[in-house]
């Protein structure tokens, strides 16, 4: 079942969207596959921790990864590291561990968005199930994605 927050923030706002079920999947690139998508639309929530106590969502497509010293840089903060799920599970109440959307407001935390996902005129996420997706047309964008391969950087510093 979808988050109940993010579907009164959605049905509130009186922004449009549509629910697709799906068999079980954990990461974005297999949610893409599942719900036959390209990976440039499924866009996933990146929790991340500044300077040890500020949690914040980096969102970006399923093809990338986050540039975290790009982020830090705009986050304005001395580090900036991938948060542990034992960290960020109590911020998302209403959703499933690693299925939070990427909505960070609903849920009092800032989000920092990917450039290019404005070149999208749709896109897809994670409802706060590993079952379920929202799809939204239109979606603050910052440059912090680098095409997935690429060494991944866990901290910057």
């Amino acid at each position: 079942m979808i988050s109940t927050k993010l579907q009164e923030y959605l049905d509130n706002a009186d922004i449009s969207y549509t629910r697709h079920v799906h068999p079980t999947a954990y990461t974005s690139q297999e949610i893409a596959a599942a719900i036959h998508v390209p990976g440039k639309e499924m866009v996933k929530s990146v929790v991340v921790k500044a300077d040890e106590d500020a949690l914040a969502i980096a969102v970006l497509s399923a093809n990338d990864t986050a540039n975290l010293d790009v982020l830090r840089t705009e986050i304005g903060c001395e580090t900036l590291r991938l948060a542990t799920e034992n960290e960020f599970s109590d911020a998302f109440p209403t959703c499933t561990v690693g299925a939070m959307p990427p909505l960070g407001n609903i849920f009092d935390l800032p989000t920092y968005c990917e450039t290019t996902l404005s070149r999208n005129h749709e896109i897809e996420f994670n409802a706060g199930t590993h079952e379920e997706t929202i799809r939204m047309v239109n979606p603050k964008m910052v440059d912090l994605a680098r095409p997935r391969g690429e060494e991944t950087q866990r901290t910057a510093a």
